[in-house]
């Protein structure tokens, strides 16, 4: 029951981008990342594709007994227009483009290889609810990071590292899809006696890129030492020893820095 809530109430924070992309694109193309029982895809396949006249939902999932017993569930329902792929997020064969994909509690550096195939394949908006975010609070722990002045207080004890690392993680996260172009919310996806794995990032994308929060990302990653999975695999390294402070200010000349992307939603496939 507790995972019907939060399956039933991302999928009406989901609507708007679906009316969005059902407006704007011919055929959308909806990802669920690392999908489990696929219970999120049945839904949002239920309520937005049954009855309209095209679209399809790719269902990833690395157990293949899981991606079996959904694909036949998808049969006995007759949702022909669902697909299913056994495979883990980062090595799962992509269309090339997206126009929504959504991750609910892929596990720790899961979400962010779900995070990559949204960015690289261009996906106009992206659902995902972290869980188990460990690989910020290891790096804290083995000292690559040495973040300077007091903030190493912040994890000091092992139950701050854990929380402050989940944190830092989610932020960078935020941060890097600023960075590309989206524009973010983050929310809770339902109350706290249902799940802790309650955070949901919601991102839709605006503009080509944002130069301002790459800044104030490599800023952060130089600041508390950290790498995590998601920087690295697009290339994003922390701003150099020395560098001058970020300190782009909030009107036009940040919005001159936003490029709109290469092609109009109307061209957009």
């Amino acid at each position: 029951m507790r995972k019907l809530k939060q399956v039933n109430h991302l999928v009406g924070l989901l609507r708007p981008a679906m009316d969005d992309v059902q407006a704007r694109h011919p055929s959308p193309l909806v990802v669920d990342a690392g999908s489990g029982n696929a219970y999120l895809g049945f839904v949002v396949y239920e309520l937005f594709l049954k009855d309209a006249q095209a679209g399809e939902l790719l269902s990833i999932e690395g157990r293949p007994e899981l991606t079996e017993r959904a694909k036949g569930r998808a049969e006995r329902l007759h949702f022909d227009r669902m697909r299913f792929q056994t495979a883990h997020i980062d090595a799962a064969q992509y269309p090339e483009r997206i126009h929504v994909l959504m991750a609910l509690h892929a596990c720790d550096t899961a979400t962010d290889d779900a995070l990559v195939a949204a960015i690289k394949h261009g996906a106009d908006h992206v659902a995902v609810v972290p869980c188990c975010q460990a690989e910020v609070a290891a790096q804290l722990k083995e000292k690559r990071a040495k973040p300077a002045g007091s903030m190493s207080l912040l994890f000091q004890h092992p139950m701050h590292r854990r929380e402050f690392g989940s944190h830092l993680t989610n932020v960078i996260r935020a941060l890097t899809l600023e960075s590309f172009g989206y524009q973010v919310t983050v929310t809770e996806l339902t109350g706290w006696e249902h799940s802790l794995k309650n955070e949901l990032i919601l991102g839709r994308r605006v503009h080509r890129d944002n130069r301002r929060a790459k800044l104030q990302l490599q800023a952060l990653l130089a600041e508390t030492g950290v790498q995590p999975r998601l920087t690295r695999l697009l290339g994003i390294t922390p701003a150099t020893t020395g560098a001058a402070p970020v300190e782009l200010p909030d009107g036009p000349e940040v919005e001159s820095a936003l490029e709109p992307g290469p092609e109009s939603d109307e061209r957009q496939a």
